[in-house]
């Protein structure tokens, strides 16, 4: 039987880490549209926020992109885990989770950890990065459902959500193994 997850989230809500943790606990591939995403820029010679803004604005063809592999994925591949905005709505038959967190504590999080310097950049406080979150959550929620009538934070549309504010990464990554098992020994 094969096996699929998706992982769709809020910023700062641990997805890199459950990802991870999911894929080394089921050995599973997994697969990012945030790499696929940081590989165009680096190919295109642009920086992450440049590809995100050009996304804006182009009519689709970037998502189109990133859209026909995460299909052809779910077409042709089996048991791994995929993050991605619209990985859910590209590889229905896959079980798809969603991390929620309160937007100040993914602020706080995303601000102290400075690798994230693509959410961050020349922000000086926390304020400021939960506004740059509400807006870009905003930008994201506005081309999705423009270009595919999709609004990806409806909690409908996944089969499990979890809020990782007061969670640890462990905490977090238990419960979502324990939620997946029982799912899949229901089928």
């Amino acid at each position: 039987m094969s096996h699929i997850i998706t992982l769709g989230w809020y910023f700062g809500s641990g997805k890199s880490t459950l990802g991870k943790a999911l894929a080394e606990h089921f050995t599973f591939e997994r697969y990012s549209t945030g790499d696929f995403m940081r590989n165009m820029a680096l190919e295109r010679g642009i920086s992450l926020l440049e590809l995100w803004k050009e996304a804006e604005h182009d009519g689709g063809i970037i998502d189109s992109i990133l859209d026909k592999r995460q299909k052809q994925f779910g077409l042709t591949k089996d048991n791994f885990i995929i993050d991605g905005r619209l990985a859910f709505h590209f590889i229905p038959h896959a079980l798809k989770i969603f991390l929620t967190i309160d937007p100040k504590e993914a602020a706080r999080r995303i601000f102290e950890d400075k690798n994230r310097t693509s959410i961050v950049e020349s922000h000086e406080n926390i304020e400021e990065v939960v506004e740059k979150l509400k807006t870009r959550r905003a930008s994201e929620n506005e081309r999705y459902m423009k270009y595919y009538g999709v609004h990806i934070y409806d909690m409908d549309l996944y089969d499990i959500v979890i809020d990782t504010t007061w969670l640890s990464p462990d905490k977090v990554t238990e419960k979502i193994i324990l939620e997946i098992k029982k799912r899949w020994n229901a089928q």
